[in-house]
C-alpha cells in the first residue's frame, strides 16, 4: 500500500526542474498540514517518495493527496510513512475518488451520500486540498469520508 498514482500533468505548480521539486513539495506539506515528524521527500522523474511519521492515519492520507496535487507528481512511494496503528474506532473510512471533468462536490456528494447538500462534508474532508468548494479540476484525487 505505498504506490499512490496521479495525474502528472494537472495540480499545483510548485517547481520548474526535479533539482528544487523534493525541497518545495516538503515545504509545501509542512505549510498544508501540520504533526509529521522527520519529513523527509525525494523526487526522481514524477516518483515522489515520502518519509516521515504522522500522528495518525488522516494526516498521513491528506499527506499522499497534498503531495500528489502536485503537477510533475506521477506516482508517490510512502512505505516509510508511518503512523501509529489506530484502535479500530479511530480508523478513518474513506474511499478515494478521482474527479472527472463536469463534476462538482454536489454531484459527487448526491451519488455517495444521495444528497447534493452533504458536499460540505467532502469539502471539510479535503480543505487541504480544496481551498473553494467550487474550484476542483479533472484528474484532482479526493477522499470521500464513508463513516
Amino acid at each position: 500500500m505505498g504506490l499512490f498514482d496521479f495525474a502528472k500533468d494537472v495540480g499545483r505548480q510548485l517547481f520548474d526542474t526535479d533539482a528544487e521539486a523534493a525541497d518545495n513539495i516538503r515545504q509545501h506539506l509542512e505549510i498544508k498540514l501540520s504533526g509529521i515528524k522527520d519529513l523527509d521527500v525525494q523526487f526522481d522523474d514524477g516518483v515522489c517518495t515520502i518519509a516521515g511519521t504522522c500522528p495518525n492515519e488522516a494526516t498521513r492520507t491528506s499527506a499522499l493527496l497534498v503531495a500528489g496535487d502536485v503537477k510533475g507528481v506521477e506516482k508517490i512511494v510512502a512505505d516509510a510513512l508511518t503512523y501509529p496503528e489506530p484502535v479500530e474506532e479511530e480508523k478513518e473510512k474513506v474511499e478515494f475518488y478521482e474527479i472527472v471533468s463536469g463534476d462538482t462536490l454536489g454531484g459527487i456528494a448526491k451519488k455517495f451520500y444521495g444528497k447534493a447538500s452533504l458536499y460540505t462534508r467532502i469539502h471539510e474532508a479535503n480543505k487541504e486540498l480544496i481551498p473553494d468548494p467550487n474550484k476542483i479540476y479533472p484528474g484532482q484525487k479526493i477522499k470521500i469520508p464513508l463513516d
